[in-house]
């Protein structure tokens, strides 16, 4: 088969499109016809600095397409399903080996472009908001880097929740369009300090709940939130030093929440809250932004994109 492979971490260059053996199919996995690959935050940051285990690896988390083969031991899946699935590696091939239970099912309805890019965008966003963040109706969030797959997801689902959100993003082109996803309220960086302009859009209180996905602004989020307020931690896309004066915080009665979502997807509860997040897409109650799409072949050129293009949504591969 073809894939984007890497014999060493380092910037986009290193990806090589080139033959590799077909995957392994495990007694409990489905073997997917790849149709649509999104290129996650963790993708680049794992070719970026992380030694790849085994020459030609296959990088990447999250694609979809439909099933060819099942293992011996499946009984969920069958040939002809279309799916969606997540794994720590092996996305940015033609085909991919999953188990089972970390594929959901795609309905008629959602592309496969729209279902690769939901259960991380979606999934992690909503962990956020509602398992870790607690967020109820009526109170005021703040999401970071709010023009990414995860950020254009929480700014969705926190308004569906009847919160009140703020949008942080960079360049006046993209405040236009997180109003259109349904931001109360929009933040350049840029030209703003976020702090100052959350507090006076606040009355001074600062915000219920922040969701920030960069881990460098974690300071800046801090004080824009609200006494006893709380602040969920979901990554560091930002790649820098992640220090952080917690005292304050303390003194604030403020809660810290982190969400590492690689070891959540097999449990249950998120499992069926990716079906219904699916589900939602169907019916256009959600929508999955999506910024550019590339070949397989350009993996390298995507992924360059992906880092420098400032995407609004996801970017898409496709074999």
């Amino acid at each position: 088969m073809k894939a984007a492979v890497y014999d060493r971490c380092g910037a986009p260059e290193v990806l090589d499109y080139r033959d590799v053996p077909d995957p392994d199919l495990g007694v409990s996995d489905v073997l997917i016809d790849v149709e649509a690959i999104s290129i996650e935050g963790g993708d680049l940051i794992n070719r970026r600095v992380v030694p790849p285990p085994r020459s030609d690896f296959i990088v990447g988390y999250a694609s979809a397409g439909t099933v060819i083969a099942v293992g011996n031991g499946v009984t969920g899946r069958k040939v002809g399903d279309r799916v969606t699935g997540f794994a720590g590696d092996g996305s940015h091939a033609a085909l991919r080996a999953v188990p089972q239970n970390q594929t959901w099912r795609v309905p008629d309805d959602v592309g496969s472009a729209e279902a690769a890019a939901l259960p991380i965008s979606f999934g992690t966003a909503h962990h956020c908001l509602f398992a870790r963040g607690a967020l109820q109706a009526g109170e005021t969030v703040l999401v970071q880097a709010a023009a990414g797959g995860v950020g254009l997801a929480a700014i969705q689902l926190a308004k569906q929740a009847g919160g009140r959100v703020i949008a942080v993003s960079s360049g006046s082109d993209r405040l236009p369009k997180l109003r259109s996803a349904g931001a109360d309220h929009v933040i350049d960086h840029r030209s703003d300090d976020v702090a100052e302009a959350v507090l006076e859009l606040t009355d001074g209180l600062g915000v219920n709940l922040v969701v920030d996905p960069v881990g460098t602004t974690l300071p800046v989020s801090l004080k824009a939130l609200a006494r006893e307020g709380r602040l969920v931690f979901v990554g560091n896309s930002g790649g820098g030093d992640l220090a952080l004066d917690l005292w304050p915080a303390l003194q604030a009665n403020q809660s810290l929440f982190g969400v590492f979502m690689g070891t959540q997807f097999v449990d249950p509860q998120v499992r069926a809250t990716v079906d219904d997040l699916l589900s939602q897409v169907a019916a256009s109650k959600l929508t999955v932004f999506l910024d550019r799409r590339f070949s397989l072949a350009s993996a390298a050129r995507a992924h360059d994109h992906a880092e420098r293009g400032r995407p609004f949504g996801r970017v898409i591969l496709q074999p």
